[in-house]
């Protein structure tokens, strides 16, 4: 079963939903004992090519995706032969199989080897060794591993974490520290990072600079800053939009800083697959307000070709204010 995301994980404050959290720590032990676990008892394989795993210390909405996408663009424009290798979370085929956009749907692969396949190869594996191996066979040096941090499978040239920067009030990215289910964390703070490499601190664009607080937790690790910047203008005209990824209310405070003339949001569950209650809904609501329906990226490659047809696709980027140096950072590691 798929869940919203509660904003109060994201709360210092643990005043908010103080009952909830405490009925959750006992779930969340087990959880931080068998990550730590799986990760110590592993031996990590080398798969003939170098690894730049892109992960994360929370659960879901950091921007790991679109931080994959664009080391991907920065490596080929490097001659590197780089692929990505995601794990095809929400597709119903194991692999390892090549995303072929000409076959594949969300269904099959997931919707985020979709989204990485416009841009380079990408692989799908439940077995992310055989997805590496397949990947290497094909002809990549490089792998560009999405969503990797917590998977000691492969042997890792660069452990990068994404970190949502985004602090206001007291939202904070890593909530009060508590491990899943009773917070957004992974496995615990000091642990994740001890086996990174580097982080990338993803800001909105109207932020102008990182919190110093949050720098300051990352210690001697390179950091660099990175924005989802808009690839193009949002629609014309009075929209709709709807998201269903960890986070939907920042696609909806980022499409009303991008000047959409939003008339209503409506948030779905991460990864969700509209169904066709869901589409009728979101069509009357449209029609209230005689408005277009826009959405991400992420959520427009789930719908069916009709429901695409009728609705936007808003494409967003990441882009890093050192890309220079971030891009010598990988050639480094190489």
């Amino acid at each position: 079963m798929k869940l919203n995301t509660p904003r109060w994980w994201y709360s210092r404050d643990r005043r908010h939903a103080p009952m909830t959290r405490m009925m959750l720590k006992p779930a969340s032990w087990l959880w931080a004992g068998v990550t730590a676990r799986k990760i110590a008892r592993a031996t990590p394989v080398d798969p003939s090519a170098a690894v730049i795993s892109i992960g994360n210390l929370t659960v879901g909405g950091s921007g790991k995706t679109p931080v994959a996408r664009e080391t991907l663009r920065l490596l080929r424009a490097q001659g590197v032969e780089a692929a990505a290798l995601s794990r095809g979370y929400g597709g119903r085929l194991e692999g390892p199989v090549r995303v072929d956009l000409n076959q594949h749907t969300a269904a099959d692969v997931g919707d985020e080897p979709l989204m990485l396949a416009h841009n380079a190869p990408a692989w799908i594996a439940r077995d992310r060794v055989a997805g590496a191996r397949a990947a290497a066979a094909d002809g990549a040096s490089a792998l560009v591993l999405d969503d990797g941090h917590q998977n000691p499978a492969l042997k890792k040239t660069l452990s990068l974490i994404v970190v949502d920067g985004e602090t206001r009030g007291d939202e904070w990215p890593f909530g009060d520290g508590s491990v899943f289910p009773s917070g957004p964390m992974r496995e615990p703070l000091k642990a994740g990072l001890a086996r990174a490499d580097g982080v990338v601190v993803m800001l909105p664009t109207d932020m102008v600079a990182a919190d110093p607080e949050l720098l300051e937790i990352f210690g001697d690790l390179p950091v660099f800053i990175a924005r989802l910047e808009a690839a193009a203008p949002p629609p014309p005209g009075p929209q709709v939009g709807f998201a269903g990824i960890a986070k939907p209310w920042k696609v909806e405070r980022s499409l009303i800083a991008a000047g959409c003339d939003l008339k209503d949001f409506v948030p779905f569950p991460d990864h969700a697959a509209l169904s066709e209650r869901d589409y009728a809904f979101l069509q009357d609501r449209a029609a209230v307000y005689e408005a277009g329906l826009v959405t991400t990226e992420k959520d427009w490659v789930r719908l069916t070709p009709d429901q695409r047809a009728a609705v936007a696709a808003w494409p967003v980027a990441a882009r890093f204010e050192d890309e220079a140096g971030f891009t010598a950072f990988l050639m480094q590691a190489l």
